[in-house]
């Protein structure tokens, strides 16, 4: 089965069982329901199936209950482990959208036809995503995931098209 990251655990909290999460979803409000059914991907086996009795945000992250984990002592060792949801549980996206990871991979190609590199990490550092190219014998290239940049996306073929604006390079 495939598994997607949506969070990391990167503490507990009071000694009622509670963990703080950073969120890495744009679906917060969903993943952390209570019900939802959430993954901790573990060092070694299969992740661990949880379900979110509780959560609230709380300072810029999330405070989340599992139902069947009431103390901090059964979730301690949760700490710096990565919260996940299965292929199934994605939500559909719109039309232009993407999840993360269909884009991490793919091949970046000017209009021209020049290959530029294999995006290999995306940043969300405010108003648009930026994605991280790897240039062979380059430093990498940062893009800014805007109309005027990117031009079409098939996932079919693993590509990006893509304009570079004057100063990008």
């Amino acid at each position: 089965m495939q598994y997607y990251n949506v969070g990391k655990i990167v503490n507990t909290h009071g000694i009622r069982g509670e963990v703080r999460v950073i969120a890495t979803t744009d679906f917060s409000q969903e993943r952390f329901q209570n019900g939802a059914i959430l993954y901790l991907k573990q060092s070694a086996g299969e992740p661990l199936r949880l379900e979110v009795a509780g959560a609230r945000q709380h300072k810029g992250m999330w405070l989340v209950k599992f139902k069947g984990y009431d103390n901090i002592n059964d979730v301690q060792s949760f700490r710096d482990h990565e919260l996940m949801v299965t292929e199934d549980e994605q939500q559909p996206l719109e039309e232009g959208q993407y999840y993360y990871h269909q884009i991490i991979g793919l091949t970046v190609k000017t209009l021209e036809g020049s290959e530029l590199g294999v995006i290999k990490e995306i940043l969300s550092p405010g108003a648009n995503d930026v994605w991280v190219v790897k240039r062979a014998g380059q430093s990498d290239l940062l893009l800014p995931v805007i109309d005027d940049v990117v031009k079409n996306v098939d996932l079919d073929k693993g590509e990006v098209d893509v304009e570079l604006m004057e100063g990008l390079e």
